[in-house]
């Protein structure tokens, strides 16, 4: 087979997955990025629902 003879949709085909591919590598990216995020800031969210719990208890809220 030579070069010359792939067809142009076979090659629009293997461009559009190749795009499809990075598209879906972008968004996991992401996703990850914010699920990083996030565990990060679990010290911080537990430490101020600590002092929610307890400014509650001490105004008799609970």
């Amino acid at each position: 087979m030579n070069r010359a003879e792939i067809d142009t949709d076979d090659l629009l085909k293997v461009v559009l997955l190749l795009v499809v591919v990075w598209l879906l590598l972008e968004i996991v990216g992401a996703v990850l990025e914010v699920a990083s995020w996030l565990f990060d800031a679990i010290p911080t969210l537990i430490g101020v629902a600590l002092v929610v719990v307890i400014a509650l208890h001490l105004t008799d809220r609970i």
